[in-house]
């Protein structure tokens, strides 16, 4: 049983604090609680268990770059500053969804909200790739998480294949699978709150992703748009560095013999073939360097995605997908260009109607810019606020990426 916490202090309202009772009593909505904590925040740093988008500790990283003069470091000041003093409690969950099959399966993720319990909005997270399961939103704190401060729900869904699901497979890149597994944990924790008297300011609701997590943002935006408008209000969705258009992610793989996040390749291939049901074998598919360690480095879920690259131990693609899967004129290979097209956002037949902003920078090593430029060309009449530039790589990026939500937000609130 999970004993009651006693709050002391948040920047967002710090009246009529609340007194977390044991919340795994609840039954409403289908949320079942199996963690709960309270993490303080301050200048010197967030909870250990943060990671940045290679699965690199935030603290680690951190130390690194300092050393190379980048100027990262100065985003996670600036957010560290504006969670100073605050409390964030963590509630970890079970709830119910499909699987590839559509079959019901119960998955797991984490809601993050003031320790007051007090919030304008939720916000649904989309978290960028991860490796090992140590990653998983449900066992370590979301770096999105020094957003709630500022008076915010954050729900971060584990994704199937993590989480209490990390024996399984992941789909990874499945648009339509991921963005509902997304969209059920946001379904189980609204009325799940509301039963323990936690409800948001305003009934609209955000979603926000960077990476992976970009791209299925922008799913979960065109599911609720084309399924749930009349349930759910958009407010305003925030993408960054997403694979828009996996089809021309991989294209750069196959064209440039090169793979500077070479992780990714058996990722896609291994994802469309679990999440579409692809009849390829990644025996054949894959070069003896993939799949003779495809469980061990990619399936057990112990190694970051950065370990995953150092394991791999090159960049040339040609090194990882064998002649059979470079010939585009078999049928197991147009069966994947058919399944990565699916599973492209920017070719599927929606325009975005809700807000978004979309940052990507012109120098990702790892998600390709190609991806945005797809997507100012396919979207060009939504409303959609761009921000390319030259931001240096992936991973700093992302945490621009989150810096600049904050600054959002908080002209939001200021009404600016």
């Amino acid at each position: 049983m999970l004993s009651a916490l006693t709050v002391v202090s948040c920047n967002y309202d710090e009246e009529n604090w609340i007194d977390f009772t044991d919340l795994s009593q609840i039954t409403e909505g289908g949320f079942k609680v199996f963690s709960q904590k309270t993490d303080d925040l301050d200048k010197d740093g967030i909870p250990s268990d943060c990671y940045v988008p290679d699965g690199t500790p935030l603290e680690d990283y951190l130390t690194q770059t300092k050393a190379t003069g980048t100027s990262a470091p100065i985003f996670v000041q600036r957010l560290l500053d504006v969670a100073h003093g605050s409390q964030i409690v963590e509630i970890a969950g079970t709830y119910t969804s499909v699987d590839t099959h559509g079959s019901p399966i119960t998955l797991s993720g984490k809601v993050m909200l003031p320790s007051n319990g007090k919030f304008k909005r939720f916000i649904i997270v989309s978290h960028y790739t991860i490796g090992s399961n140590a990653e998983a939103p449900s066992n370590c704190f979301s770096l999105e998480g020094v957003l709630v401060p500022l008076g915010y729900c954050i729900i971060v869904p584990d994704y199937l294949g993590y989480g209490i699901t990390a024996d399984m497979k992941h789909p990874y890149l499945a648009l339509d699978l991921t963005a509902r597994n997304c969209l059920d944990m946001y379904l189980a924790v609204q009325p799940f709150l509301k039963a323990a008297g936690l409800e948001p300011e305003f009934d609209d609701i955000m979603l926000m992703g960077y990476s992976q997590g970009g791209a299925n943002t922008m799913g979960l935006m065109r599911l609720i748009e084309t399924e749930y408008a009349d349930q759910i209000k958009l407010r305003r969705v925030f993408a960054g560095g997403g694979p828009y258009d996996v089809t021309a992610t991989y294209d750069q793989f196959i064209t440039t013999n090169h793979a500077a996040y070479p992780c990714a390749v058996p990722l896609v291939v291994q994802g469309m073939q679990v999440g579409a049901g692809l009849s390829l074998s990644m025996d054949t598919f894959s070069t003896p360097l993939v799949y003779e360690h495809l469980d061990e480095w990619f399936n057990s879920k112990k190694y970051t995605t950065k370990q995953m690259n150092k394991l791999l131990g090159t960049y040339t693609t040609s090194d990882l997908i064998s002649a059979a899967g470079l010939d585009r004129t078999t049928y197991e290979v147009a069966e994947l260009y058919m399944a990565m097209n699916q599973n492209s956002i920017v070719k599927r037949e929606w325009v975005p109607k809700a807000p978004v902003y979309m940052l990507h920078s012109m120098d990702d090593e790892t998600v390709d810019f190609i991806n945005a430029m797809h997507a100012r060309a396919r979207w060009s009449d939504a409303n959609i606020a761009y921000n390319f530039g030259h931001y240096g790589g992936h991973v700093p990026t992302a945490l621009r990426f989150i810096y600049t939500v904050k600054t959002m937000l908080a002209e939001e609130e200021l009404g600016l």
